[in-house]
């Protein structure tokens, strides 16, 4: 097998961020609101790995994302370090929150745990609003410094379709390993899994770590492009709208966070009101689960299956009448 049929949906995903890395130079706001995007996609596919994969619904992943751009904000404005020293605390400080909450709480129906990730959600709010000496309190954190050599607007659109590509390349990988064929088994069915020998435990915690941690290089993206952080500025608000990403673009896919993003992003651009989106999002969610309960991806998925099963199969091309005879003929003096 070749790269191109092993790795399709990276590959997919090089050619949205090419185009994207191309087309949104030509426009000052296109530019704004495709890093935007691609800030919001990586948060997404985090949502996507912890819930479409490993079954876990999370309501912390802006919060993870809030973790790794307050860390990235604090080194760099308290400490003076540079922003690539800031991306390794905002991937290890949200993956090992993430571990240690799931081992806590993997064994817990799927509601009591999208309770307990809120609950978590809610409690690095109020930290974030009450922690004046790291946070700064509901004033925030002010003059974070660009990342060094991308600077400029379309450089940072470049780094940021990297990550994304890096972030669905490594989901792939993951997926086609033996790690993600355990992963799915554990989706469907626990006991089996647990019959088959697989420790489930563990495995949920990894896989929920890494989703914390690709949401952490989300935030770190995020404030070193608006270079200020705030407890409003990633918020349980940040989190919803990422698990409403992954779900309307099809949480089981590898791209259906982006799908999922760009499709709600670029919608919620054009309402005339900001207050409109929570009510656009909420009935975007309602169609989705009606009529594709899979997603987007899933329900395209389904519709090139039913036109490929509808395809006529190939009929046999009429044999000549000479060559019935000739065959029937040898068939006698062969008997």
């Amino acid at each position: 097998m070749n790269f191109a049929s092993r790795r399709r949906n990276t590959l997919i995903m090089l050619i949205v961020g090419v185009i994207a890395c191309a087309v949104a130079p030509l426009n000052p706001v296109w530019l704004d609101t495709v890093i935007l995007t691609g800030i919001l996609a990586l948060i997404a596919l985090s949502a996507g790995l912890s819930f479409g994969q490993a079954g876990i619904l999370s309501m912390a992943q802006g919060s993870f994302a809030a973790i790794g751009a307050y860390a990235t904000a604090v080194c760099a404005t308290r400490f003076g370090l540079p922003a690539w020293a800031g991306l390794a605390l905002a991937i290890a400080l949200p993956a090992t929150l993430a571990w240690v909450l799931a081992r806590m709480v993997t064994r817990m129906p799927e509601l009591a745990v999208a309770l307990a990730t809120l609950a978590l959600a809610t409690l690095l709010e109020i930290i974030a609003r009450n922690w004046d000496a790291v946070t700064g309190g509901y004033v925030g954190i002010a003059g974070i410094p660009p990342v060094e050599g991308f600077i400029v607007g379309w450089r940072f659109n470049i780094l940021v379709w990297v990550f994304v590509v890096i972030a669905v390349l490594l989901y792939e990988n993951l997926m086609n390993s033996a790690h993600g064929r355990a992963l799915k088994i554990v989706k469907h069915d626990r006991t089996r899994a647990m019959a088959d020998g697989i420790a489930v435990a563990p495995l949920l915690s990894a896989m929920f770590a890494t989703s914390a941690a690709m949401a952490g290089s989300g935030g770190w993206l995020y404030a070193h492009y608006i270079t200020y952080m705030s407890p409003q500025s990633l918020d349980t608000y940040a989190s919803i709208s990422a698990l409403l990403m992954a779900v309307v673009g099809g949480a089981g896919y590898i791209l259906g966070p982006v799908l999922g993003t760009f499709l709600l992003s670029l919608l919620g651009k054009m309402l005339p009101a900001q207050e409109a989106q929570g009510l656009f999002y909420g009935g975007a969610l309602i169609v989705i689960l009606v009529v594709a309960p899979e997603g987007l991806l899933g329900w395209i998925h389904r519709l090139v299956e039913k036109i490929g099963a509808r395809k006529p199969a190939p009929q046999a091309e009429p044999v000549p009448e000479g060559e019935c005879e000739r065959e029937a003929q040898t068939v006698e003096v062969t008997t």
